[in-house]
């Protein structure tokens, strides 16, 4: 597929969507899938995409409905161009590394990578080779090992991995960097959710969401903060439709209108297909970049109001008591909140606020989800925790209809740090690790995404180790990862399919292919499966 054309920048400005998804997502979808595969291959993973005894879908995060529950076709567009993707009948041989020398693949773009197909064979680039060749499994894993055996430290060496691994091979891979001798155990989270991580672990003691999808259907109030759902996890949107038909209301805050929270076409609805569908948003506040902190100050300081105004009737007093730490100091905090403040930060009225505020007292079931817009920014910790004290003010945490939803935009980032796939793991955790395995883990801290890259850069690691992952599009700094990596003595990345990590090479890089998970694997022992961890 080396014909393919790299796409041109043909760009065209047309008036704003006004609704999402509905019949021509569908037909995006199977476009895209029918062009990677034959119709029998497309129907196959279609089919069996986020179904109970089927696989998950290698996009986002956003959960099924329990077995029993789920549509026949229960994937979103794109879910079902992601597993497309995979699918795919196209395959990069070793003819193609002999036909491009990698400052030419390094020339490409990212979409004309991906498109060239799955991978099959495992290549190397050995020092001062121009091309990639391939190479027998026996001989890469024998570079792998004697690389590692040559660090003159095991933090030396750096292990990353994304949301596109199981939890099994998760474990494994954490299993075998301890047992080496190494926290050093970056992953995507480093560059999504770590606030999520970091705030919920703060206040609620676990860095997860504390909410189940019934409990979205059940919610009086959504918010939806700093999140694309027609965009990012369109599935999301059928849930919302579902907290709408059963009387809840959403708010959407974000820094541009979706078309997805204004209008959705449900393509499995007969209103979604020759109706109107849904209107999701009863409230859309337009904030500026960075404002939400400072908005759910303002419901702080209102509800405070409120209970002054009608005392025991707005603030769950017995919650707050019996499981709660801290009130009285934050509320000292919360009061000295400026309207100035806040509607310079937001650039929201006070009436539009105010409005949020009586949505909020005229239901008790509260869920406040939030995705990028929130973690990726400067005050994403801060902003987190003070939504997590605007839930607790009510005792919007641990009932039925209430909570936190941390989205996760990938699928099973949140499942690799439940099996350890974390730099700062515990205590805990090492010794139970070092019990059940026979082996003391190391105590001391790894390196995240940020300190890998200056570790690489400084020459203080020289080892990487990318698995499920394009660690080079996954870091914000592009051009300081390249450079980075480029130091490294050796890079290995185990793939599906090529993209720009495998072109930006150490001095000796390994290309490793492997299945994905609507690939079948069939061993000795049986057909295998795997667990993930949805949001």
């Amino acid at each position: 597929m080396s014909g393919i054309e790299d796409p041109v920048d043909d760009l065209s400005v047309t008036p704003p969507k006004t609704w999402a998804t509905g019949v021509p997502a569908v037909t995006h979808a199977l476009e895209y899938a029918l062009g990677q595969t034959s119709v029998r291959r497309t129907a196959l993973t279609l089919l069996n995409i986020n179904q109970a005894k089927g696989f998950d879908c290698p996009g986002c995060a956003w959960p099924e409905p329990a077995p029993g529950k789920r549509h026949r076709n229960e994937y979103c567009e794109n879910g079902g161009k992601h597993i497309a993707d995979e699918a795919t009948s196209r395959r990069v041989t070793a003819g193609f590394f002999r036909e491009h020398s990698i400052a030419e693949l390094d020339a490409k773009s990212d979409y004309w990578l991906n498109q060239q197909g799955r991978l099959t064979e495992p290549m190397v680039k050995r020092p001062g080779a121009t091309h990639y060749e391939p190479v027998g499994w026996d001989e890469a894993f024998g570079i792998l090992a004697d690389e590692l055996r040559s660090l003159a430290s095991p933090d030396e060496a750096l292990f990353y991995t994304s949301g596109r691994l199981n939890n099994e091979a998760a474990f494994l891979l954490q299993l075998f960097a301890r047992a080496y001798g190494t926290n050093n155990l970056p992953d995507c989270s480093n560059m999504c959710h770590e606030s999520s991580g970091s705030a919920l672990g703060e206040t609620l003691g676990i860095g997860k969401g504390s909410v189940s999808l019934d409990d979205i259907h059940e919610a009086d109030l959504v918010f939806v903060v700093g999140q694309n759902p027609g965009t990012n996890h369109p599935r999301m949107l059928s849930a919302l439709e579902e907290t709408k038909r059963n009387g809840g209301q959403v708010v959407a805050v974000n820094t541009l209108p979706e078309a997805g929270l204004m209008r959705f076409k449900h393509p499995q609805k007969a209103r979604g297909v020759i109706g109107r569908g849904t209107e999701i948003a009863d409230q859309f506040l337009h904030i500026r970049a960075g404002g939400d902190l400072a908005l759910f100050q303002a419901l702080n300081l209102l509800l405070l109001e409120a209970e002054d105004e009608a005392p025991g009737t707005v603030l769950d007093h017995a919650f707050i008591a019996s499981d709660t730490t801290g009130f009285e100091t934050f509320a000292e905090h919360a009061r000295k909140t400026r309207w100035e403040d806040v509607l310079e930060a937001t650039g929201l009225t006070r009436e539009e606020i105010e409005e949020v505020h009586r949505r909020v007292l005229a239901g008790r079931k509260v869920i406040v989800c939030w995705a990028m817009g929130l973690t990726q920014q400067k005050h994403g910790v801060p902003s987190i925790r003070e939504i997590v004290n605007f839930l607790l003010l009510r005792g919007s945490i641990g009932r039925p209809g209430a909570g936190v939803c941390p989205v996760r935009g990938h699928s099973n980032v949140q499942g690799d740090r439940t099996m350890g796939v974390w730099e700062r793991m515990p205590r805990d955790f090492l010794d139970a690790l070092g019990r059940e395995f026979s082996f003391t883990p190391p105590a001391h801290h790894g390196l995240d995404a940020v300190d890998s890259i200056r570790a690489m850069r400084d020459g203080r690691a020289s080892f990487f180790l990318g698995v499920a992952g394009n660690f080079v599009r996954a870091t914000p700094d592009s051009e300081v990862t390249e450079a980075a990596l480029r130091r490294c003595r050796l890079t290995a990345q185990i793939s599906t399919k090529l993209n720009r990590s495998h072109t930006v090479c150490g001095e000796t890089a390994l290309i490793l292919p492997t299945l994905g998970r609507s690939d079948r694997d069939v061993q000795e022992g049986g057909l295998q499966f795997y667990t993930v961890e949805d949001s």
